[in-house]
């Protein structure tokens, strides 16, 4: 038999002229990817119409195809928007799907769409486009959480806390700084997110498949069509580039680390051995067997979703780490990490801004906790210093103050001044404004502190800085 005369491996496909069988029904499922990359549909299209306004611009397809091909597109969004369009399986992707109905409404215009692109770039800047999106979200999303946090920090900015270093109480701080501290946090993850957006914001299109065209085409203006601020300026580089992806995925990591961290003290502070909060219960479950149990699922599955999206960034930088250059079918394996975390994330901050703004605050619980570790230690060392007395000296007076205090079972503050003076002769009466929590978190009153006043300060400039984005 002639190899002509067998019949096409799939006459519907973009390829099927080469082949001399059709492809076998596993592997048509095994290599598909319309499963999962039609969520791609809206900015295939946005990069089809960009691109076939282009060729018209520089003559390469008629005023009408151009017509013919926006008035196909308008329907396919529409059939898209109100759930009619038909995926098939059979077309293998996103952009076959598109492209087969595109023809069936329009005719020869649209296979003529395809002139001067590959798969290839149209691939890349779908998911550059897709990646855009959800930069833009996940930071405004940053945005929410932070404004969650400061009003929380705000209504709390006298509330005394413990601090701690190695989950042992350390020193007095206010609640206030302490939920400042993770507004810094999604700040960075914030700075990082729109950072990573100016490498993803760099256009694909017009590489083909990894050489160019011969076509006379105009990069620039697709690129500034599709609101991108350059071209990728390598043809090469622009299909095979995955680090823009990488970015994100790894920016998203540092965000999920942080919100497993706050999620750790969250559900730490709610146990009745800390007592500090109370989640509402709209982010909490029940057990099936013990009826007094009230648990803190929400924050707990957060710190399991930080293992999932750092799961994936391992995954994708492990995908590209063996690839030669340029294109290779590896990078379908891109999406669903990709995709996936921008689900987890996306959701996660949605529930995490609303979860703060419902934490009940038990302030008695934290100040009484602040009082069981000496965590006025340290300020009697620097009242010591201030009088006079080396810092390595007034640093071993009062660890022997603190034994004293804790064979007693008392708190520093609760010593006589007779006593505290037999640990050092400096010592005088007005020890004790030093020794008192309040007193000990006002003095802290530097950029940075934990004083109430300090805090007060941050928080007008998070504010206004919050206001700004």
């Amino acid at each position: 038999m002639q190899a002509n005369s067998s019949p096409a491996a799939n006459p519907s496909s973009g390829w099927s002229g080469r082949f001399d069988e059709p492809v076998a029904e596993i592997v048509k499922r095994y290599t598909a990817s319309i499963p999962f990359d039609y969520r791609l549909a809206e900015f295939d299209i946005a990069g089809s119409l960009a691109h076939a306004r282009m060729l018209a611009a520089c003559n390469v397809i008629s005023a009408q195809d151009l017509a013919d091909i926006e008035r196909g597109m308008t329907t396919i969004q529409a059939e898209i928007a109100a759930g009619k369009f038909e995926w098939s399986l059979d077309l293998e992707d996103v952009h076959f799907n598109i492209e087969k109905r595109l023809t069936a409404l329009v005719g020869d215009a649209g296979k003529r769409l395809h002139t001067g692109r590959s798969r290839n770039d149209q691939v890349a800047t779908d998911v550059r486009l897709y990646t855009r999106a959800a930069c833009d979200n996940v930071a405004m999303l940053l945005v929410k959480l932070q404004q969650s946090l400061v009003a929380l920090a705000e209504q709390h900015a006298e509330t005394i806390l413990p601090g701690f270093t190695h989950l042992q109480v350390a020193m007095p701080v206010t609640l206030g700084h302490h939920l400042m501290a993770y507004v810094e946090m999604f700040a960075r993850d914030h700075e990082r997110m729109l950072d990573c957006r100016k490498r993803v914001n760099r256009s694909p299109l017009g590489a083909a498949a990894l050489a160019g065209t011969t076509f006379p085409i105009d990069r620039e203006m697709t690129a500034k069509a599709l609101g991108f601020d350059a071209v990728c300026r390598n043809s090469l580089d622009a299909v095979s580039d995955r680090d823009f992806a990488i970015e994100f995925l790894n920016a998203c990591t540092i965000t999920m680390m942080h919100l497993s961290r706050m999620s750790e003290e969250l559900i730490l502070w709610m146990s009745p051995r800390f007592g500090f909060i109370d989640i509402a219960d709209r982010f909490c479950t029940g057990s099936s067997i013990m009826p007094q149990k009230k648990n803190p699922d929400v924050a707990e599955l957060v710190r399991g979703k930080m293992a999932r999206v750092q799961g994936h960034l391992v995954a994708l930088t492990t995908l590209m780490k063996g690839q030669p250059l340029t294109y290779n079918k590896d990078n379908q394996e891109d999406k669903e990490p990709l995709f996936d975390t921008v689900d987890t994330i996306t959701q996660t901050l949605i529930i995490y801004a609303d979860m703060v703004g419902g934490i009940r605050v038990k302030a008695d619980r934290m100040r009484a906790a602040a009082r069981e570790g000496f965590a006025t230690a340290t300020d009697l060392a620097d009242y010591l210093v201030r009088k006079g007395v080396p810092f390595r000296d007034s640093h071993e007076c009062v660890a022997r103050a603190v034994k004293a205090a804790e064979v007693k079972g008392v708190d520093l503050s609760d010593l006589s001044l007779a006593e505290l003076q037999a640990f050092s002769p400096v010592i005088a009466d007005d020890v004790f404004a030093a020794l008192t929590l309040e007193g000990s978190v006002a003095a802290r009153k530097h950029i940075g502190g934990t004083a109430p006043e300090r805090v007060l300060a941050e928080i007008a400039l998070a504010k206004a800085r919050l206001a700004s984005l």
